[in-house]
């Protein structure tokens, strides 16, 4: 175990990566493309794995190269593929990152399943809102107009049981390398939460792909709202919330309809109509969650740790060693780089909306 590093104020969740005292300027860099590695070959073994199965059973091969399991089957391969890279970036933050897979869910050290909890109860009208908005929007005349035919309430249910399975870890993996493990990597660089949120929301917006420039948008608007929200309330659950919360109700609307999950399209093709509505809901879940944060105050940066007599080295200035010794004393006030004085207007352990 390693030996936290004191922060007086505590750290802000963008510089958990400096949490302990074996941080290096090459631990994310090292980390990021070991995790890019074995994403890689576990894609490759999955899609191996799925090929000789599907050969033995002498299914149809589709013109990308892969063999045609059935669209429900297909999805839950697609899931999966994504949901593996949970499990690979809690090792990742484990080592190379030398700290506990825990400070990647919050600054507390945990996924705080009650915040979760009442965020996903947030999600619900802002979700709601989304599909009314997205069942009377007119045709953007890219199809037919027509409604597709219903499959049924035992092929529906069938799908919504694999998808309740699967839609959660998949959502939940995107949270976690993106709004966790991307945001902690370049914050342990900057000490700016906006320098450390940007990247993310950018590299989220691409990797699902280029379809229209509002659809890019909105995911970009995504990324960076749910990213200031991880900051701001100290953890991923805000944007686990909502991420799982929104691709249920996609998927759960495309497994009603006949071939609805044989579709290719994604966020990123949304039309300008639909992607509208995605931002402005969004934006509503923001102010629902700093509304919540308001009553419940959820722990922000992670707990102070005091500095220690002994805690200047041997080679820091008097005026250095002097002012660290001063800050280890009860009840005086300090700022660490990465604490609440990198929150415009914060003060520790606050999550309320400046003023």
């Amino acid at each position: 175990m390693t030996t936290p590093l004191p922060h007086p104020t505590g750290l802000a969740y963008h510089r958990m990566g400096r949490s302990t005292g074996q941080h290096r300027w090459w631990r994310p860099l090292l980390g990021t493309l070991l995790f890019l590695g074995v994403y890689a070959v576990l894609n490759i073994v999955l899609f191996v794995l799925s090929y000789v199965i599907g050969a033995a059973a002498g299914l149809r091969e589709l013109p990308d190269g892969g063999l045609d399991f059935g669209p429900l089957v297909d999805t839950a391969l697609a899931l999966a593929a994504i949901a593996v890279a949970l499990p690979l970036i809690l090792l990742t933050v484990w080592w190379p990152g030398r700290r506990r897979p825990g400070t990647l869910s919050s600054v507390d050290g945990r996924l705080r399943w009650r915040w979760l909890a009442w965020r996903l109860l947030a999600a619900v009208p802002p979700v709601a809102v989304l599909a009314l908005t997205a069942a009377l929007l007119p045709d953007d005349g890219t199809d037919s107009g027509e409604l597709g035919a219903w499959v049924g309430w035992r092929s529906f249910l069938g799908a919504l049981a694999v998808l309740a399975v699967l839609v959660p870890v998949q959502a939940a993996a995107e949270e976690y390398v993106f709004r966790g493990w991307l945001t902690q990597a370049v914050g342990a660089f900057v000490r700016s939460p906006w320098f450390a949120v940007l990247p993310q929301a950018v590299l989220f917006a691409a990797a699902h792909g280029w379809g229209t420039s509002w659809g890019f948008l909105s995911l970009l608007f995504f990324g960076l709202v749910a990213g200031w929200l991880t900051i701001r309330t100290g953890g991923l659950e805000a944007g686990i919330a909502l991420h799982v919360l929104n691709n249920l109700l996609a998927f759960g609307v495309a497994a009603a309809v006949v071939d609805g999950l044989s579709s290719d399209e994604t966020a990123a093709d949304s039309p300008w109509q639909l992607a509208l509505a995605d931002m402005a809901t969004t934006l509503l879940y923001a102010a629902l969650v700093l509304w919540l944060a308001r009553r419940h105050q959820p722990q922000s940066l992670s707990r102070p740790v005091a500095v220690p007599a002994s805690w200047p080295a041997p080679h820091m200035p008097p005026q250095v060693a002097a002012t660290a010794t001063i800050t280890s004393a009860p009840g005086v006030a300090s700022s660490s780089p990465g604490g609440a004085d990198d929150l415009p207007g914060r003060g520790p352990h606050s999550c309320g909306p400046t003023a």
